[in-house]
């Protein structure tokens, strides 16, 4: 297999035994996602090198020593809200979680935010008031919602 060029910095994510899985579901929801490449051992998967929307990805096969966590989590910034629900539903399937503020565990066990680009514009508002009450609308919803954020921060 030819050499892979690799770049300076890799996030690098310990699963238990579901590496190459978790590879193949997160190449398949999004576009320019490709695995590059996989590595065996004594038969089994050991790592798994992959790209998701052009970010890449290393994964291993590392047993159930560690454990992902929410303090690790990978920010996916979506345009409409059409894209957020299939990008949402998509990483949800099999027994992912969701839990608040646009966040969610995937059956993986990887925490993911799945972000509209309106929040941010609306949070980042110049008024203080509009900003504000993006905010609590937001902090308020488990998915997020664009048409709810905007009237939020148009209320007065």
């Amino acid at each position: 297999m030819p050499q892979l060029q690799q770049p300076k910095i890799t996030p690098f994510l310990w699963f238990d035994a579901d590496a190459e899985a978790a590879a193949e579901m997160y190449t398949a929801i999004f576009d320019n996602s490709r695995i590059l490449d996989v590595s065996r051992a004594g038969g089994k998967v050991m790592s798994v090198t992959f790209e998701v929307s052009g970010q890449r990805l290393m994964a291993l096969n590392g047993g159930p020593h560690y454990e992902l966590s929410p303090a690790f989590s990978l920010f996916v910034s979506v345009e409409t809200q059409e894209e957020l629900d299939r990008t949402w539903d998509a990483l949800l399937a099999g027994g992912g979680k969701p839990t608040r503020c646009g966040w969610l565990v995937d059956r993986y066990g990887l925490s993911w935010q799945v972000i509209p680009t309106a929040l941010m514009r609306l949070m980042g508002d110049p008024d203080p008031g509009r900003a504000g009450r993006t905010v609590k609308a937001m902090m308020g919803m488990i998915k997020l919602d664009i048409a709810e954020l905007e009237r939020a921060a148009a209320s007065s």
